[in-house]
């Protein structure tokens, strides 16, 4: 192999597994339906407004040219995730040349071998369950994952320019961080993340207050963010609030943190932290602290999210951290490899490259067949939404009814985009997107009440209530001969405007 062919050899793997990972995204996405959160995102497209109840517009705003034309809006979050990628790779690749430049490995590497930083840090993606996940379906995270990475790639360009950027960088910043702004209001930990990198950067400390481009880059930020922040202002703040409160979870228990640092490893894998320890072992971090600092980006929003998980939290808020370690990690993992100590690398790829093959042939098949063994299977809430939707309007139409009725928001956002326009109303007493969108059901209306066996409710009839729900149909939904859920429609009559949700177990009854 020449030379040239071998120093390129690390990006046309790093190419094979992004177009390995994009296959498994392409057949994942056209084989399953809409999850609650991509549906959710889709309907803001279908309305578009400056702002959400839950979230910034721009995972509502980068779908809809696609929504208008019908066009498949699953191309966007694979879209996103093959950007994070070669971002991944790129960031890795010069770090790793930075640290050679400055002579800060503790073991000087080969000159005459090519570097495999890049090709670490994206293997640390691709074997990774949960990315894959954000590639599917679309949702804030997976706009923030490649914004964050252009703010990281931002203060490596702070620290090779020696405290200094252009004013095109600079400008660059600014829509950085307005994008970011407009993603998710969690951006503002990787602006923070910037702030500290820089002005631990920075000789003397804080110049970079000193410098015009600086106070451009948050005007830039600021006017961007400012149709979230009028909106909110308009609405009461009612989007803080929710995020404050949602946040928060409930009450705070060691034993929720303990899981969701645990389910963080599952869903990461064990590479990127085998590859920070290798970093530290052959950078370091205390005699070599300014890479280091860059750490930031992962160890500051992870903290946070790790504080909160004891009341509560979702493990796909971390993906950007994780994404912004990755090149990090690439570095000493890369550094690890070529020293020849292999067998650890090669048993956490084998055993990460098994759970997202196992991952994929669960989502493929709903579950089958270890999900007979338990009460209720997670993923038959892929499948049935279509045909349900589709049943219900074709009610609404032949009765004249006002709409479709579910009894939980969660039930409402599948719903609400397979059956468009017909409005959707939630019969709960808590206030959600819905209720912007359609408002309340007015008092004397009659719907279309759709109930799933999977989250099933009682009818709601009753003082206060319908006067009358009447079954109309019964959908059994099964794949590859399984039985999944089932989906019942009922007729109800007489709203009297007070909602009472009870749960109660619907079975797959013949």
């Amino acid at each position: 192999m020449s030379a040239n062919a071998s120093k390129q050899s690390p990006f046309a793997w790093s190419l094979l597994l992004v177009f390995l990972g994009t296959a498994i995204h392409l057949v994942m996405g056209f084989s399953t339906e809409l999850s609650i959160d991509e549906a959710h995102y889709a309907l803001y497209a279908n309305h578009l407004a400056w702002s959400y109840f839950d979230h910034p517009p721009l995972v509502g705003w980068i779908q809809w040219p696609l929504v208008v034309i019908n066009a498949p809006d699953g191309l966007i979050p694979i879209t996103l995730w093959i950007i994070s990628c070669f971002l991944v790779y790129h960031i890795a690749d010069q770090l790793d040349e930075y640290c050679t430049q400055r002579s800060l490995f503790i073991k000087a590497p080969s000159s005459n071998n090519p570097s495999y930083a890049g090709l670490a840090a994206v293997t640390m993606i691709v074997f990774a369950p949960l990315p894959h996940v954000l590639a599917v379906g679309l949702v804030p995270d997976s706009l923030l994952i490649p914004l964050s990475l252009g703010i990281l790639w931002m203060s490596l360009q702070w620290l090779k320019q020696d405290g200094q950027l252009s004013f095109h960088q600079w400008i660059g910043l600014g829509l950085l961080f307005g994008l970011a702004g407009l993603s998710k209001y969690t951006a503002i930990l990787y602006a923070l993340a910037f702030a500290f990198a820089i002005a631990c950067l920075s000789v003397p400390r804080f110049s970079f207050l000193r410098q015009s481009g600086f106070y451009i880059a948050i005007a830039i930020a600021l006017l961007l963010i400012s149709p979230v922040l009028l909106w909110n202002a308009q609405y009461d703040w009612i989007s803080f609030k929710y995020q404050i409160d949602h946040g928060s979870g409930g009450d705070w228990l060691w034993r929720r943190l303990a899981a969701f640092l645990g389910l963080q490893i599952v869903v990461f894998g064990f590479l990127p932290l085998l590859g920070l320890w290798a970093y530290a072992r052959m950078v370091g971090f205390a005699k070599r602290p300014f890479v280091s600092i860059l750490l930031v980006f992962f160890i500051l929003p992870f903290s946070v999210f790790a504080a909160l998980s004891g009341g509560g939290g979702l493990p796909h808020w971390t993906s950007p951290a994780w994404f912004c370690l990755a090149p990090i990690a690439g570095v000493g993992l890369a550094q690890w490899w070529q020293s020849g100590k292999r067998w650890l690398i090669t048993l956490c790829l084998a055993v990460q490259g098994t759970l997202v093959i196992s991952g994929l042939t669960l989502v493929m098949t709903a579950g089958y067949p270890i999900a007979s063994q338990f009460k209720t299977n997670p993923l038959a809430d892929l499948y049935g939404w279509r045909s349900a939707s589709t049943r219900a309007n074709l009610l609404v139409n032949e009765l004249k009814a006002s709409g479709i009725a579910v009894q939980n928001w969660t039930l409402a956002s599948r719903v609400g985009w397979y059956a468009k326009p017909t409005p959707i109303f939630v019969l709960d007493d808590r206030q959600d997107q819905f209720d912007l969108w359609f408002g309340t059901l007015p008092e004397g209306s009659n719907i279309i009440l759709l109930n799933w066996s999977e989250m099933s409710f009682k009818l709601p009839v009753g003082d206060g209530q319908f006067r009358t729900c009447r079954p109309l149909d019964r959908l059994r939904i099964a794949h590859l001969g399984q039985a999944l859920s089932q989906f019942e429609l009922s007729y109800c009559q007489g709203w009297g405007g007070k909602a009472k949700p009870q749960r109660e177990a619907l079975s797959l009854r013949p």
